[in-house]
């Protein structure tokens, strides 16, 4: 096998393979053996890694005779789609965890893989360790998925969770979170959902059975979560989570009568609820499903030894299949369901509005609500004179028409700010 990539995670895969090769040999049942790894800088010193094994000329790693598996811990886009695509031209299969690959054009290597009769597994793409995609993939292929709702990024999971716990800023919490190796010195990714929306596509294309890609998710980091918007949760008996939200939505809310939402947006969500107690770097996610019921998943999802486990089982898997002489199931995205626009999507809202203390005002903002077709759950004053507020819970609305509702009162003259508007979530399972 080859291994393509030698960073955080590729050493720990380096390491297990060399640790565990006994273990791994009986396992399969033959024994594992690298037969090379492509880096960029072959003369680097890495810790623990044969420097025999190292070669730069990735291309012609892949299609050596010697190499029936390649794994892939690259990441990004290119040169791992094509040199992905050359190992399964080729006759390799592929273990990867390539997440943002696999959220952009997973169709183009799921067509690649039935062509050329390749297995192509990515476990590891989402949740690091926990055992999410085999289960949907594999477990649950015959039952019918409704819903996955879950913390999938660690980094932003540490950074509200410090805001909640500690009372810390969002920059200080930030700061934390690099300090301890949570979170990189470009947290873009993170904190502005994009890690999150990419596995969120992932796993909405393995429950749904349709094509979703990274640009098809409504996508929304947490860098304007202020103090004041987890104080609100915490005075509503809530947290709030960067959520990862994909939905089969029925046929009375569908655009053409179905369809699905796919969606990432910090939310609040009830104390009570199991994933509110998700602590530090950890993700848990929710599957639904119509016979299975709710099955919760929950683990270290980022890091490089949780990754290097994930990728050593699928490599295990594969290399049974290969000694079997069948690949595994290979994705089929035969739905064609369509992905609805965020404007459709239904859920309640949380909104603290400053306003003026008199008389009137309160029945002024229900209307506006009651024009716009979004219905209040539960509203009430706090404080008075300067510092009075309404807070406001809506029903199930459309997010379009929250908009609307929103952008009026921001004009009347009897609302000093809208100092909140936070989604709800998770009130249901």
């Amino acid at each position: 096998m080859a291994l393509l990539g030698c960073g955080v995670v590729g050493t720990e895969v380096v390491r297990l393979l060399r640790e565990q090769a006994g273990d791994l040999a009986a396992r399969v049942g033959v024994p594992l053996e690298l037969a090379g790894i492509a880096v960029r800088r072959p003369e680097r010193v890495r810790e623990g890694v044969p420097r025999e094994l190292l070669t730069s000329d990735a291309q012609g790693l892949v299609t050596r005779d010697d190499v029936d598996i390649v794994i892939e811990v690259i990441g990004g886009i290119e040169p791992a789609r094509t040199l992905i695509l050359e190992a399964m031209k080729t006759g390799k299969s592929v273990v990867t965890a390539n997440k943002a690959l696999l959220a952009e054009d997973g169709a183009t290597l799921f067509a690649a893989a039935r062509e050329y009769g390749a297995d192509l597994y990515y476990e590891a793409s989402v949740a690091g360790a926990i055992p999410l995609l085999r289960p949907l993939r594999e477990s649950l292929v015959g039952d019918h998925v409704h819903r996955v709702l879950g913390i999938v990024n660690g980094t932003t999971n540490y950074i509200l969770d410090q805001m909640d716990t500690n009372g810390a800023g969002f920059n200080e919490a930030l700061e934390e979170a690099q300090a301890l190796g949570f979170a990189e010195a470009d947290p873009t990714a993170d904190v502005e959902g994009f890690d999150a929306a990419a596995k969120a596509a992932i796993l909405a294309q393995l429950a749904f059975h349709t094509p979703v890609t990274a640009a098809d998710v409504h996508r929304e980091g947490i860098t304007e979560v202020s103090s004041a918007d987890v104080a609100g949760a915490r005075e509503a008996g809530s947290v709030v989570k960067l959520l990862a939200i994909c939905e089969r939505v029925p046929a009375a809310e569908g655009r053409n009568g179905r369809g699905v939402s796919v969606r990432v947006y910090p939310a609040m969500i009830p104390r009570t609820h199991p994933l509110a107690s998700v602590r530090e770097a950890y993700n848990a996610v929710f599957v639904e499903a119509e016979s299975a019921g709710s099955l919760m998943f929950y683990g270290a999802g980022a890091g490089g030894a949780p990754t290097a486990s994930a990728v050593l089982g699928d490599l295990v898997a594969v290399a049974r299949n290969l000694r079997g002489g069948k690949p595994g199931p290979v994705e089929v995205t035969y739905a064609e369901l369509p992905v609805l626009p965020m404007g459709e999507t239904r859920t309640r809202y949380y909104i603290q509005l400053d306003v003026a203390d008199r008389s009137g005002v309160l029945a002024t903002v229900a209307t506006e609500f009651a024009k716009h077709d979004v219905s209040i759950q539960a509203v009430r004053q706090v404080g008075s004179g300067e510092d009075a507020q309404l807070v406001v819970v809506t029903h199930r609305a459309a997010d379009a028409a929250l908009s609307a509702t929103v952008e009026r009162l921001r004009s009347f003259e009897d609302v000093r700010r809208v100092a909140s508007v936070m989604r709800v979530e998770a009130d249901d399972v």
